[in-house]
């Protein structure tokens, strides 16, 4: 079959490689549609540490069902399916706690960081365990479902926060995590969800999408948002960037007694305003992948609470994969979410 391999950093060939067999509680999907995620990016040159060729990467698709292996029992050849990019292993103490992106043996679909390799759906099928399948809904296009595992990060995000209804939230970074975040916090009750980015453009698509009010991140933000609350600040807020900067205004932004979630992992290391978070008693919350989240973020998309529209830049056949890495690893302006096509 075809495959799109990362055989050294930066450099991407399509090649014949054997198509991968199921095991007995397997499934394998014929891949439809595959998205380009950033950490593709980051592993094509391999400033990640986490994608070490020769692998196929790719992790948020969706595509038909195409053999299951002899204990399978939920799905069958033609089912329309999407997968979470984390195989978790199901037994340890994590797992059986329903947290399964905390999994003792987590393993990543498309990624090799050197204890393991697992090769993902840049290719014209993938095998992946029965566990971590979801089927599609037939409203949901297979490049809408690709977009499904980004989309249950921001739902992970937002179950993290709790939200009550009225409640009032701010997201700092409208790239595509950022933008799904603001939908789905207005989906969960947010009264008024306020944007901060850097870029006009991406100021534009929140607005478009569905945030309340967009601020500038060179203006003075936490001025602004004292403005539009009254003085309180927001009851929520989400740093999408992962960056010292971003997370300070996100800390600003926040009331007394306000619940932070951080979401963006740029830079392993930050300072932070501790007498801040102590005096004001604001509450700092991690937040990693999803966990169990697809089914949810799969029902926002068939029921339209969340929209895809203009989050796509572009739907391409994979072999023009390594031209649209390239473009992406140029940080070429207006691109977004690149779907490949095998």
């Amino acid at each position: 079959m075809k495959a799109l391999v990362l055989t050294a950093y930066r450099k991407l060939e399509i090649r014949d490689v054997p198509r991968p067999e199921p095991g007995p509680r397997d499934v394998r999907v014929a891949v439809r549609a595959c998205g380009i995620c950033g950490s593709d990016v980051h592993g094509y040159d391999g400033s990640s540490g986490r994608r070490i060729p020769p692998l196929v990467m790719g992790h948020e698709a969706a595509g038909l069902v195409e053999a299951v292996g002899a204990e399978v029992a939920g799905f069958k050849p033609g089912d329309r399916v999407t997968f979470d990019s984390t195989i978790h292993c199901g037994e340890c103490v994590f797992c059986r706690a329903g947290t399964v992106n905390l999994c003792d043996r987590r393993r990543v679909v498309g990624v090799s960081p050197g204890e393991y390799r697992q090769d993902g759906a840049f290719a014209e099928a993938v095998v992946v365990p029965e566990r971590i399948v979801c089927r599609v809904p037939d409203p949901v296009a297979f490049e809408h479902a690709a977009m499904v595992e980004p989309l249950a990060v921001a739902v992970h995000a937002v179950k993290r926060a709790r939200p009550a209804p009225g409640e009032t939230a701010l997201v700092v970074g409208c790239g595509m995590i950022g933008l799904l975040t603001l939908q789905v916090a207005k989906a969960a009750g947010c009264r008024r969800v306020i944007a901060v980015d850097l870029e006009p453009g991406r100021l534009a698509q929140a607005e478009r999408l569905g945030a309340d009010v967009t601020i500038g991140a060179s203006e003075d933000v936490p001025a602004r948002i004292a403005e539009l609350t009254g003085g309180r600040g927001v009851d929520v807020a989400f740093e999408a960037v992962g960056a010292a900067a971003p997370i300070a205004t996100a800390m600003r932004g926040l009331r007394k007694g306000g619940t932070l979630v951080l979401i963006g992992n740029v830079t392993p290391r930050v300072e932070v305003d501790l007498q801040a978070i102590v005096t004001r008693e604001l509450s700092l919350l991690g937040t990693c992948a999803s966990s169990g989240e697809y089914p949810e973020a799969l029902e926002l998309l068939a029921r339209g609470a969340v929209r895809l529209d203009g989050l796509i830049s572009a739907i391409a056949p994979l072999e023009d994969g390594p031209a649209w890495f390239e473009r992406l690893y140029a940080r070429e302006p207006g691109l977004m979410k690149v779907i490949l096509q095998p």
